[in-house]
């Protein structure tokens, strides 16, 4: 199908692939990983023939359909959401095009001694949409923005008026209505709730097409692919099996390398020591000079790349009051849409209360009104004693100052610290080396994120309000917050679509929507996520199998 035959390439000094081969047959679904810079845009980049190898050769049949999602979305206006979709269907969304301009024009009256000429276009257009199947398109593509978690009316209205991360799952439809040979996906499920993830998952397995996808998000991996490619020190190296699958063989074969070189250094060791021995015995020329050749042809070991995640111990918040948040008869509407009516509910020291709900339930809304960032149309929302509170939201992000470094920032912020315990943080959450002279400006989402969460934990509060603090953030980043999290001793109230998050931080689920996805009133689990799972039967309201 798709295969890369022992290709090169580089920018500049930087070498992303070395003699690498790889290759993508008939339906299989593959994750990409590696780490940051390894080059796994530059593969989808060469497949879709954007860039092309050094040396080497890719070969892609002409024939195959590929789809692309990818994280930079273009400028979509002009067109309804559905038609938007509609548009990257390859064949059938042409033709579906045409035909709604053929409909414009045959109901204009300047264009009345066209009428003949365009009747007949008319009539082949609509007879090759109907062979395509065109007229279920239209079906497939409300299915598959329900799906991604659009209603209705956003289906119907201007695609212009929707955010970046609306667009970016537009974007999606399009692509998955193509249903194209081979479709690669950079990250889909950066800009996705729960539910959204959940429906992905059972779409992409149901597709009888190739998969080729990068994922920060270990569950939806491992649930899909069956086959990981890493890209690591400009080579690519499979595995048979899933994301956990990787993580052990990976394991297995560092250990196993590590061994072998150990042998090796060894072997080498005491052959040199012979050599620089008997290197002046004239006797012993002949054999000092076959080890010697013998030495020189030997494949030299070389140790494994460690994937260095530095451990930060956070510092313990002081102790909160017993009674953190109560939450009283407040509610919440943005127009006629009613978000809360009369929700009440006590947050206590210690517990960790994951917020559940379909896009628009009011998940960020109720955050917001604890964070004290939103007011509630009526009731209150009263803080305990002793409370410090820390509130992530994506738009801390805007917070940084652009024109400093990340050292800057840091240094700015926390004054009294020294500069080694600043340097461990930033490692902590992956800033090594020369990254902490990176200006804010050229960073990413991902590395913001990163950036944000360091500071809101050097001194944690006593309170942790967290609207989706893992997007963006790698696996091992995301693991390293999991596990400095699972020993705070503060109180916490947060979204994530993050399973491992959800399962490894939560004691209290409360769930915004109901089973339907529509009640406005909320119901508390006074148990964990994965307990709520067991109860419920689904991971997420309005989402059943």
């Amino acid at each position: 199908m798709i295969s890369f035959s022992r290709i090169n390439k580089q920018y500049g000094r930087q070498v992303l692939f070395v003699d690498a081969s790889f290759q993508l047959n008939p339906g299989e679904k593959v994750g990409l990983v590696g780490p940051n810079g390894s080059g796994k845009t530059t593969l989808f980049r060469m497949i879709v023939g954007e860039e092309g190898a050094d040396e080497g050769d890719v070969s892609v049949p002409r024939k195959l359909t590929i789809g692309y999602f990818r994280q930079d979305v273009e400028e979509m206006s002009g067109r309804s959401v559905l038609d938007e979709a509609i548009a990257g269907s390859g064949r059938v969304g042409d033709l579906h095009h045409e035909l709604e301009s053929l409909q414009h024009a045959l109901g204009d009256p300047a264009r009345s001694d066209e009428m003949d000429t365009l009747l007949a276009r008319f009539g082949e257009v609509q007879e090759e949409y109907e062979h395509f199947g065109g007229y279920a398109l239209e079906s497939q593509a409300r299915e598959v923005l329900l799906g991604l978690g659009f209603d209705d009316e956003r289906i119907e209205g201007d695609v212009g008026a929707l955010s970046g991360g609306w667009k970016m799952r537009v974007a999606m439809a399009r692509v998955l209505l193509g249903r194209p040979d081979v479709l690669l996906m950079d990250e889909p499920t950066n800009h996705l709730d729960i539910e959204s993830i959940v429906w992905l998952e059972s779409f992409l397995k149901s597709l009888p097409g190739a998969l080729l996808m990068t994922s920060h998000d270990r569950e939806f991996m491992n649930r899909i692919v069956t086959k990981i490619a890493e890209i690591d020190a400009g080579e690519i190296t499979i595995y048979s099996g899933n994301y956990d699958f990787y993580e052990r063989e990976r394991t297995i074969r560092e250990t196993n390398r590590e061994a072998a070189y150990a042998r090796q250094q060894a072997m080498l060791a005491k052959e040199q020591r012979f050599i620089d021995r008997f290197a002046a015995h004239a006797a012993k020329a002949a054999q000092v000079q076959s080890r010697v050749k013998a030495l020189d042809k030997i494949e030299k070991i070389e140790l494994p790349k460690k994937r260095r995640v530095v451990n930060f111990t956070f510092r313990q918040p002081p102790r909160s009051g017993d009674q953190v948040a109560a939450i009283e008869n407040i509610s919440k509407a943005y127009g006629r849409r009613v978000v809360f009516d009369g929700l009440s509910i006590n947050v206590r020291r210690g517990e960790r209360w994951c917020v559940m709900g379909k896009n628009g339930a009011g998940k960020s809304t109720l955050l917001k009104m604890v964070a004290g960032a939103l007011a509630p149309d009526s009731g209150e929302v009263r803080l305990g004693a002793s409370l410090q509170m820390g509130y992530f939201a994506q738009q801390a992000l805007d917070l940084l100052d652009p024109e400093l470094t990340i050292e800057e920032q840091l240094r700015n912020d926390f004054p009294d610290e020294s500069i080694g315990s600043l340097r461990s943080l930033a490692g902590a959450f992956q800033f090594s080396g020369d990254d902490i002279d990176k200006k804010i400006r050229v960073l990413s989402g991902g590395e913001k994120t990163r950036l944000v969460m360091a500071r809101m934990l050097m001194n944690p509060p006593n309170f942790l309000v967290l609207d989706e603090p893992t997007n963006h953030l790698d696996v091992a980043t995301k693991e390293m917050l999991i596990e400095a999290l699972k020993d705070f001793e503060g109180t916490m109230l947060f979204v994530s679509h993050d399973r491992a998050f959800l399962r490894a931080l939560s004691n209290r689920v409360l769930e915004l929507g109901g089973e339907s996805g529509t009640d406005v009133h909320p119901h508390a689990y006074p148990g964990s996520y994965s307990e709520y799972v067991i109860r419920t039967g689904h991971e997420a309201p309005g989402v059943h199998h």
